[in-house]
């Protein structure tokens, strides 16, 4: 028996807000699954294409360990330049664009509830030199 897939589940202190970067800043726009508890949104299934997560409600207290790095997330953009613009007209903070030295052209963004997010294209889609 193999595995088929994998879907990543993302715990958020704030679910509302944590989908706005999902959903207006990453694209994820079909909803296939959600949960309430008292009225207030615990728990949503997101997809775009073949990228599923789950988001729940985070357990526990809101405040976030000093050592804590929790999840992680590498995307691969189509167009690295045009999605810094997107999330930075919504608001959010994002680095500079950044040519590493493994041949990566990234920027980085630390959502609400401290998971970073790198977005990487290999340098050599930018026209830059690696």
């Amino acid at each position: 028996m193999a595995v088929k897939t994998c879907i990543p589940v993302v715990p958020s202190v704030d679910l509302e807000k944590s989908l706005r970067l999902w959903h207006d800043g990453l694209g994820f726009t079909e909803t296939w699954w959600e949960a309430h508890r008292d009225g207030v949104l615990v728990g949503a299934g997101i997809r775009k294409g073949p990228m599923m997560f789950m988001l729940n409600l985070r357990a526990g207290t809101a405040d976030r360990p000093e050592d804590y790095e929790g999840v992680r997330f590498y995307w691969n953009p189509d167009d690295l330049y045009a999605l810094r613009e997107r999330l930075l007209g919504l608001g959010y903070a994002v680095s500079e664009v950044e040519e590493r030295d493994y041949g990566q052209t990234e920027f980085f963004l630390t959502d609400d509830d401290g998971f970073e997010h790198c977005f990487g294209v290999p340098s050599s889609q930018t026209g830059q030199k690696t």
